[in-house]
């Protein structure tokens, strides 16, 4: 028989993920198989599923994060009266459209950004098209609020309007975030202001979502709402140390992805308002027009590091996770979900892709 401890300590993250993606993944196979057959094939090969000509594959489909933030909030505040996981079911067709509008925004940042490797395979601008990659994002993003109004529960309109302004927050952040590339003055706050809205607000409506399709009281709902504010700020800055300083093999994109566009990435921001002699000298290559060469662009690592940039993300994303942490507290949440969540939580900071 399992131990108390046992029980209360839940799944490791990484099969907590597994659990999520197979759970949600027959809702998205089934949006995507009844969309019109050319949005249909991008959509699925931008997911893993099949190839460019629509050939079964068994190729990487993200990490699910999103989904199971929405199924372990549901099961925070609803095991305590339901049993527990026994509601999460009710909360599939809000984690299927949180993750029908990241990967509407995945397909767009790869055309937004030029980037033409995703998990480790050529993105689906690369194989079908810039246009095509655009048109198969905007039918992800309207399945993403048909599969919400379908779902009949009773916080389904007010679940549309929370999804709604994440979206819009997502689209304001990356907005920002293409500004900055032709900007010199960008400051620390904006551009922790822009991850917030366009990672932040995406994992923040996750956490808010299943905690309304588990119907937990607005006291609840507000806290797993910050949790996953918090908790998506965090993400944001471990990525942009990965888009530095990431392993090709583990992350699916090229060493120094992020510094090949001139990205004001939030350790690029801080290296630059560091005021250090390492900071002058990343100005004069990072601030230029011309692209940086490979050998640039493993100097301006090196100085983004010199400067403080790295150790600054690493500090910001720990301070955040423990906040984020401080707000699961306060849902009094049920044992598992909750030491769930805190593993989410602690792989988002730690994790390598």
């Amino acid at each position: 028989m399992a131990t108390v401890e046992a029980m209360t300590a839940g799944r490791s993250a990484r099969d907590v993920l597994a659990w999520s993606r197979n759970m949600v993944d027959p809702a998205l196979r089934a949006v995507v198989e009844a969309m019109p057959p050319s949005m249909g094939l991008i959509a699925g090969y931008h997911f893993g599923w099949w190839d460019e000509h629509g050939r079964p594959t068994t190729a990487d489909g993200g990490k699910a994060l999103r989904p199971a933030l929405v199924l372990l909030s549901a099961a925070a505040v609803t095991s305590d009266t339901c049993g527990e996981y026994e509601c999460v079911e009710a909360a599939l067709p809000a984690a299927a459209a949180v993750e029908l509008v990241h990967n509407f925004s995945l397909l767009h940042d790869d055309v937004l950004d030029g980037d033409l490797t995703r998990r480790h395979r050529p993105t689906a601008n690369r194989v079908f098209g810039s246009n095509a990659a655009i048109l198969a994002g905007d039918a992800l993003l309207t399945a993403a609020f048909a599969v919400l109004a379908k779902s009949g529960h009773g916080a389904v309109q007010q679940a549309i309007g929370v999804l709604a302004a994440a979206v819009m927050d997502l689209i304001d952040g990356q907005s920002k975030d293409l500004s900055f590339e032709d900007r010199a003055d960008v400051d620390l706050a904006e551009c922790v202001a822009m991850a917030e809205r366009k990672t932040g607000a995406l994992l923040g409506c996750a956490a808010q979502l299943g905690a309304l399709f588990g119907d937990g009281s607005p006291e609840r709902v507000r806290s797993l709402r910050r949790f996953g504010d918090h908790l998506g700020l965090a993400f944001q800055l471990s990525d942009d140390l990965l888009g530095i300083w990431g392993d090709p093999r583990r992350t699916g994109k090229p060493v120094h992805s992020d510094l090949t566009n001139g990205k004001k990435s939030l350790p690029v921001v801080a290296a630059l308002s560091s005021g250090t002699p390492a900071a002058r000298e990343l100005a004069g290559l990072y601030l230029r027009e011309d692209p940086l060469t490979e050998t640039e662009r493993a100097r301006a690592a090196e100085l983004i590091e010199l400067a403080g940039g790295r150790e600054w993300t690493r500090d910001q994303a720990e301070q955040l996770t423990n906040r984020a942490f401080a707000e699961l507290a306060a849902v009094a949440p049920a044992a598992r979900p909750a030491a769930e969540l805190r593993s989410l939580g602690t792989l988002v900071v730690t994790r390598d892709h």
